[in-house]
């Protein structure tokens, strides 16, 4: 009998495959959010670049993570990067 996987199983194995790059939170006076990135952990990521030369850093924070913050009942969540 094959296991189905539920989503929020498929999203759990998203998650397990990233690396750690920052975190995320509300500003003190709750009026911002505040972005905080480890400068060797962002030299460290994986980049793409686009047909105009531009590089860039593909980056993951969880909507529902997010919105744990902004509504308070988290102080702070993580920025990641999926590994592939």
């Amino acid at each position: 009998m094959v296991k189905k996987s539920k989503p929020e199983e498929k999203m759990n194995e998203i998650e397990n495959k990233s690396n750690l790059v920052g975190y995320v939170r509300k500003s003190n006076a709750g009026g911002a959010i505040k972005v905080s990135i480890n400068n060797d952990a962002f030299s460290d990521c994986d980049t793409y670049v686009t047909s105009d030369g531009q590089e860039y850093v593909p980056l993951i924070i969880s909507i529902n993570a997010l919105n744990k913050v902004l509504s308070g009942e988290r102080v702070v969540t993580t920025i990641s990067q999926i590994v592939d």
